[in-house]
C-alpha cells in the first residue's frame, strides 16, 4: 500500500468547512486540477454514521477509530497510516474513543 500523503501541492482548498454532528466531525474539501476531490478532516470522540453516494477510501493520518461497514457484523480498528474502503451507496459507523482522528477521504470511481 502506498504511504499516506503528508501534503498536497497544486490544489484548491475550499474555505467553507463541512460540519457534521454539531461540530464533532469537520472537514475541508480540496480540489485537484484533474477534477477529482478529497476531504481532509477531524473526528472528535463519539460514534457517527455516514452514508456514501460514491465509493470512498478513508486514510487515517493520526489518531485511531473503530469502523463497522454497513451490512457487516464485525468491526475493525484503524490507526495512523492505515486505510479502509467503503462501497458506493453504502455507509459505515465510525467511533473515536479518545483524542482526535485525522483523515483523508478520497472519492473513488
Amino acid at each position: 500500500m502506498a504511504s499516506i500523503p503528508a501534503q498536497f501541492t497544486g490544489v484548491t482548498a475550499v474555505a467553507k468547512a463541512n460540519v457534521y454532528f454539531g461540530g464533532k466531525v469537520v472537514s475541508h474539501t480540496i480540489l485537484f486540477p484533474d477534477g477529482s476531490k478529497k476531504t481532509l478532516g477531524l473526528i472528535y470522540p463519539g460514534k457517527f454514521h455516514f452514508g456514501t453516494a460514491q465509493a470512498e477510501r478513508m486514510e487515517i493520518v493520526a489518531g485511531a477509530c473503530v469502523v463497522k461497514l454497513d451490512g457487516q457484523s464485525t468491526t475493525a480498528s484503524y490507526g495512523a497510516n492505515q486505510a479502509f474502503e467503503v462501497p458506493a451507496k453504502s455507509g459505515f459507523d465510525i467511533e473515536v474513543s479518545e483524542g482526535i482522528c485525522e483523515y483523508i477521504c478520497s472519492f473513488l470511481d
